[in-house]
């Protein structure tokens, strides 16, 4: 039917009027809190409020109530719609719809740090961040609840509470990708209709009466809070001694201070004699010790800091310490002394310092080739866990697609560092550190061609190195166990590690975890631990876009292999490629062959004698018996449990094994109760059976749940927990049983009914409370608080 220009226009009229009237109702809704309590007030919080004489203690009463019931979910770059509750200043920043991890934009975003990227509460409203604490211009009581959204969702969960038992409300998304629900300003009063259920704190039970109450006088008197205290004077005095020591003024201490920084910016650095142990961060500044500290705030640590001399400063680390980003490092007068050993007594010359051009920040070897190798290697060996661990809780590893380039669990052993193992290393960088740039020197990466042009270069670098390989054993060089460091005089447990990923999680330790050997193993040398931590932790921008952090992932896949690599070349020479083809079961012959067989092979045989035919798993067991002096406190082996009838059964639920597995979580508490006695708190970790690991985006068609295995170790493993158990110790068998006797996900429910502590259930708070007490009484010094956002719901 054709209508009349006259009909048209009319049409054209109404859709007009319409758009008027919703863009006025929605310019109205924004105002609605400008009515009731005035216009806002953006600077309102870029200062803490003093509080006054009957005021709430923020530092005593509210941060302590944030961090056992908030800051399990809101901390760190995954914390929902970017709120932070780890600190005050996370607080009055706010929230943004903007998501930090985003696997699909194409242009990198801006960066959103605490702390580094705005000093203030209106420079993050500058930046699209809303408030969450009220800052209308009307400071009443009523105004702090009823525009401060923060009192708005703590209010809704109190008004609908979860229910007391089964799951949460189905319309409850946990989802590791959900779409995120950030209400700002009044928009508060759409969202409280359209989720009742979407209470603080979210799918878990509300605060009790006295902790909300406490919150609420808090936000009605305006969220006052103490000033930041001054440090006290022994921490002053070590801040002056260690920032003299990366401050020197010569080019080879500015050199080391360069290297040292690219590798400690994510530390947690302490003083040994800090009985308080309060920790500081490395960042650096435009201003000398003794000027307040102005952080230069560039995307990256090797990006170009813009000003003609660094310093390196100590700051205090001003959040709540998190399980999922903690990295202790100590610093203390051998550290000191052992470093001046290393880089700044022996003689060598450095006639001019590195810039900072993209390509050449994107390659260490070039950087920093005046700094001895030898020093290099000691440097990231003396704290192996620490450099690992980089890549596990830096900002790379988030999601599935960030870490399913790892087996399920995996030990790391390292090649001894030798004189002849660093000279010729020294000679082999010398000519080889082209080949080793890395893909990850811009933010704004392309998807696909860049990195088939470091596959090429990584090609070149596996043949001289195979090569080079070869001309160290046809000169004598024995390829046997003394190729593996051992911890050397000292027996640093950092010689051997666990590396247990969680599905889109991961953890290391110090230690052979495991009732029994894994499926494979790394064998890391220098230029390899350096390339993992310039690719996934110094070079990973996780603002950057998604051909950045595509090439990431993929540059990772060849990492893997050289160090499965070093470990295929020390079994026997008829052997290897069978047990390579076993690790990569179904991929083509150029993948496997790039781990061993094509530019990467070694013709010389083992100089080992074995004694079966599985001379994989002889060779695991002899690393395990040569790494068996080195200490293992922190995970100790069910083996040595004082508790004879406990073990047994513990050494029967780590014996659980198959698809029953896959109906099973990743991670899990167990909470093993006895009358009269002190709670036992275990981890148990699934090791998830695949054809391979090298694959992008198909992870599900690799799957073997017959290969799963469990993992039982004392204490809290994983920063992550997907569900909480709770046994009595005489019902240990039943639990193993019903663990092992899985089939479906009504025989989970079933499970979960019986032993799970699931987010609805009334205790729930109180067994997180018991659970993050042992967690710090146990592990002092790498507790944090865990995060929550991974719990199931079923």
């Amino acid at each position: 039917m054709q209508h009349s220009p006259f009909m048209r226009s009319r049409r054209f009229a109404l859709l007009a009027c319409l758009l008027i009237l919703s863009a006025c109702a929605t310019l109205a809704s924004r105002n609605t809190f400008d009515e009731l309590f005035g216009p806002a007030q953006p600077t309102r919080f870029d200062r803490r409020p003093p509080p006054e004489a009957d005021d709430v203690s923020y530092t005593r009463t509210i941060q302590p109530i944030l961090d056992k019931r908030c800051v399990v979910c809101h901390a760190c770059y995954d914390a929902p719609c970017q709120l932070k509750a780890t600190s005050w200043e996370g607080i009055a920043r706010g929230a943004s719809k903007t998501k930090v991890y985003d696997a699909t934009r194409l242009l990198a975003a801006d960066p959103s740090r605490l702390y580094v990227d705005a000093d203030k509460a209106s420079e993050w409203r500058d930046k699209g961040f809303v408030p969450v604490l009220d800052e209308q211009a009307t400071h009443t009581p009523e105004a702090n609840r009823t525009a401060g959204l923060m009192h708005r969702l703590l209010a809704l969960k109190q008004q609908h509470p979860m229910p007391t038992s089964g799951t949460a409300p189905t319309e409850l998304d946990f989802s590791i990708d959900r779409a995120q629900s950030c209400p700002a300003g009044p928009e508060i009063d759409a969202y409280e209709k359209r989720n009742p259920q979407g209470g603080m704190p979210f799918g878990l039970p509300g605060l009790t009466r006295a902790e909300h109450d406490s919150l609420t006088r808090w936000l009605e008197q305006g969220a006052p809070a103490e000033p930041v205290a001054p440090l006290p004077a022994l921490a002053q005095q070590r801040i002056a001694q260690w920032e003299r020591f990366f401050n020197g003024d010569s080019l080879k201490e500015q050199l080391f201070a360069r290297y040292a920084y690219e590798h400690l910016f994510l530390a947690h650095l302490y003083f040994d004699d800090d009985k308080a142990r309060q920790y500081f961060k490395l960042v650096r500044s435009g201003t000398p010790s003794g000027q307040p500290v102005r952080e230069i705030a560039t995307r990256r640590p090797v990006d170009d800091p813009g000003v003609p001399r660094v310093y390196y400063r100590l700051v205090p680390e001003r959040e709540t310490i998190v399980a999922k980003t903690h990295m202790p490092y100590r610093l203390d007068a051998p550290r000191m002394a052992r470093w001046r050993t290393l880089f700044l007594d022996p003689v060598y010359a450095v006639d001019r310092l590195p810039g900072y051009d993209a390509q050449d920040a994107a390659n260490p070897f070039k950087t920093f080739e005046a700094l001895p190798v030898a020093a290099r290697y000691s440097f990231m060996l003396d704290e192996a866990e620490f450099t690992i661990m980089g890549f596990i809780k830096g900002p790379v590893c988030r999601g599935q697609m960030a870490l399913d380039v790892i087996d399920d669990r995996f030990w790391v052993f390292f090649l001894a560092p030798s004189k002849n193992y660093d000279e010729s290393m020294a000679h082999q960088l010398a000519g080889e550190a082209d080949l080793l740039r890395l893909p990850t020197g811009n933010s704004n990466t392309g998807l696909l061609s860049p990195w088939v042009r470091y596959a090429n270069l990584e090609k070149g670098y596996l043949e001289a190195k195979s090569a080079a390989l070869a001309q160290r054993v046809a000169a004598g060089a024995r390829v046997d166990l003394d190729m593996v460091w051992n911890g050397g005089p000292e027996r640093n447990p950092n010689a051997a590690l666990t590396v247990m990923r969680h599905f889109d999680s991961a953890s290391v330790v110090k230690g052979l975890v495991g009732e029994q050997p894994p499926k494979t193993a790394w064998v890391i040398g220098y230029p390899l631990l350096e390339r993992i931590h310039y690719l996934l932790v110094a070079l990973y921008d996780v603002y950057g876009n998604i051909g950045h952090q595509l090439n990431s992932r993929l540059y990772m896949d060849f990492l893997r292999m050289e160090g499965e690599f070093n470990f295929l070349i020390l079994l026997p020479k008829d052997q290897r490629e069978a047990v390579r083809d076993a690790w990569y079961r179904g991929d083509s012959l150029r993948t496997r062959q790039q781990v061993y067989g094509g530019p990467a092979r070694l013709d010389a045989d083992s100089s080992i004698r074995f004694r079966t035919g599985d001379a994989r798993a002889e060779l695991l067991g002899m690393l395990e018996q040569r790494m068996a002096p080195l200490a293992r406190d922190q995970f100790p082996s069910l083996q040595s449990e004082p508790d004879a009838a406990l073990r047994t059964q513990l050494m029967k639920l780590a014996a659980v094994r198959g698809a029953s597995l896959s109906w099973a979580n990743e991670t899990s508490v167990l909470a093993v109760e006895s009358p009269g006695r002190p709670t036992r708190w275990f981890s148990l970790l699934r090791d998830t059976g695949h054809n391979s690991v090298s694959y992008f985006l198909r992870e599900k068609a690799q799957l073997r749940p017959d290969e799963n295995t469990l993992t039982v170790v004392p204490g809290i493993l994983g920063a992550y927990p997907n569900a909480f158990y709770r046994v009595q110790a005489r019902e240990l068998p039943a639990f193993t049983a019903a663990l092992a006797g899985l089939a479906s996900e009504a025989d989970y429910t079933d499970f979960a009914e019986r032993f799970a502590v699931r987010r609805t259930d009334p205790g729930f708070w109180a067994f997180s409370d018991a659970l993050l007490a042992a967690y710090e009484k146990a592990q002092p010094s790498t507790a944090g608080i865990l995060d929550y956002n991974r719990l199931e719901n079923r």
